[in-house]
């Protein structure tokens, strides 16, 4: 999570100084490489002891630049290329709905039934909470990460589906009525994942690598289950 927050910040650094370019400036930059151009906005992170980033500069659907800069590991040295996999967090979230919707398209499940009929260890609270409110996070439930922070964990310890299950299966009520409020939601997220599992037969990151990453060409993206 630090190395993505780094990523992210780097990422997040460099939009602003391309923002703040002045004309004068885009005039000498003009006669600049798109290379020299994209090296001297990363310049600051380009060093061994600086979390980074890794991009890609497109034209016509081809990649004509690709880069990585800063480091990885900061604590090995480890460099960023092109090819680093980064952790890249709750952005993995767009990906669980896909699944999700996948399945839906085919006839596998639907998004407007009841979790219990997949999760059936998902306690009654006396209101539907449908697939759709697990996706807009409108579910009501419980965040995972803060509930076990209440409980004393921390977010550096083990923490397993199993573990997640457990901790929806003991919760006595919800934040709100499914669909009456919006508060985001990672616990949602975690039972998307379970129902697909459980409707597809094969493990979640299994089932996302041969239906989604594969074959869009995703070959270094991955969901990560084993700590």
């Amino acid at each position: 999570m630090k190395r993505f927050l780094g990523f992210l910040l780097s990422l997040s650094l460099a939009v602003s100084c391309l923002a703040q370019v002045n004309p004068a400036d885009e005039t000498q930059a003009a006669s600049e490489s798109v290379e020299s151009k994209v090296d001297k906005i990363f310049s600051e992170w380009d060093k061994w002891d600086s979390p980074g980033a890794s991009l890609a500069v497109l034209k016509a659907g081809q990649i004509i630049y690709k880069r990585g800069y800063g480091c990885a590991q900061l604590e090995y040295n480890i460099p960023i290329v092109p090819s680093t996999v980064f952790h890249v967090a709750s952005v993995s979230k767009q990906f669980t709905a896909f699944a999700a919707a996948l399945l839906a398209n085919r006839g596998k499940l639907s998004l407007d039934e009841d979790i219990r009929k997949y999760l059936p260890e998902v306690p009654d609270f006396g209101k539907t909470i449908t697939l759709k409110h697990l996706i807009y996070h409108t579910s009501g439930l419980r965040d995972q990460w803060e509930a076990l922070a209440i409980a004393g964990w921390r977010l550096d310890d083990v923490i397993t589906k199993e573990h997640i299950l457990k901790l929806v299966r003991n919760q006595r009520e919800l934040n709100f009525a499914p669909g009456e409020e919006h508060l985001y939601c990672n616990t949602g997220y975690s039972l998307l994942a379970e129902i697909v599992a459980r409707v597809s037969g094969q493990s979640f990151p299994d089932w996302t690598a041969e239906n989604i990453f594969k074959p869009l060409g995703m070959s270094n993206t991955h969901f990560h289950d084993d700590h």
